[in-house]
């Protein structure tokens, strides 16, 4: 297994096998661990910027940097409560700027079979849900607003175009009280009906910045069918940028194991770092540097 050490990043990164491994579960696991293990020292010697955190369902106990919250705040619309954490993390932690994020289905009774059997109900993993995005939010500046919406059932249909409209206003409100700040959404790469909603209602409310939400666990094995449906979609409206999260991938890595209501087990939480090293293949041809991890988003071009 190739590693590789940057000089921002003291720890030895792993990769994904050039000949065709996708999975390093383990090498990650340990990469991890020796991270957390730096931020531990760290604490001991009295930095104050690291946050404690603690994944609701597992209890483990991690700490993360916390972010300074400079710069022009993020508006962030996104359908669940894991998702913005999934698909854009790295981000958020690489830029540190303040946040507003909104979520809007809330009501959920989509957790992992193993995790069912403890927390049965909408009502309880509503609850567990939100617990592990209040964890995820506290490295960041932020304020996070639940619109309280039940999130679709399979065998998933479409849309109600009534709620889209429901949705969309409700949006727009909250918007308009948050103040000025740069708008972001899902790119709706996925199918999933409430990806679908969410991303029309952020087109209909000017925002011009998507992210590419293909990490969604349940369809992650879907990419590519999605994703050529999604261009069948799009057409050539929207360019696509990647942003580097390399330095701050580990710290994405803890963020994950805090929404572990949606994957079991825990070191099946590679395949969204197995996608950032996908998605930054660009970079790889651009530095010749393999150890590229990155996170992709989608720009609407205007004419």
């Amino acid at each position: 297994m190739t590693t590789h050490t940057t000089a921002l990043f003291p720890i030895a990164l792993p990769l994904p096998d050039a000949d065709g491994v996708y999975s390093f579960a383990d090498d990650l696991a340990r990469a991890h661990a020796s991270h957390q293990a730096l931020l531990d020292a760290a604490a001991c010697d009295g930095d104050t910027m690291l946050v404690d955190v603690t994944a609701p369902y597992s209890g483990a106990r991690y700490r993360v940097a916390r972010r300074p919250g400079t710069g022009r705040p993020l508006l962030v619309l996104e359908p669940h409560h894991d998702d913005l954490v999934l698909s854009a993390a790295g981000t958020l932690l690489a830029q540190g700027r303040p946040l507003v994020v909104i979520t809007v289905f809330t009501k959920s009774a989509s957790a992992h079979r193993t995790v069912q059997a403890t927390y049965p109900g909408e009502q309880e993993i509503s609850a567990l849900r939100a617990a592990e995005a209040h964890q995820s939010l506290l490295p960041f500046a932020h304020r996070h607003i639940q619109l309280g919406h039940a999130d679709a059932r399979p065998p998933y249909r479409a849309y109600d175009p009534a709620l889209l409209d429901t949705v969309t206003t409700a949006l727009e409100r909250e918007i308009a009280m948050a103040g000025d700040g740069e708008l972001i959404a899902p790119a709706a790469v996925t199918r999933h009906p409430d990806h679908l909603l969410v991303h029309e209602a952020a087109r209909r409310l000017g925002c011009t910045r998507f992210w590419d939400d293909t990490a969604f666990w349940t369809t992650y094995g879907l990419g590519v069918d999605d994703r050529h449906l999604f261009h069948l979609r799009t057409g050539n409206t929207l360019a696509e940028e990647l942003v580097d999260i390399t330095d701050v991938v580990l710290d994405k890595l803890t963020l994950l194991h805090l929404h572990g209501s949606q994957l079991q087990p825990a070191r099946a939480m590679y395949r969204p770092i197995r996608y950032a090293w996908t998605t930054a293949a660009p970079l790889h041809a651009e530095t010749g540097d393999p150890a590229r991890f990155a996170e992709r988003f989608y720009r609407l071009e205007t004419s």
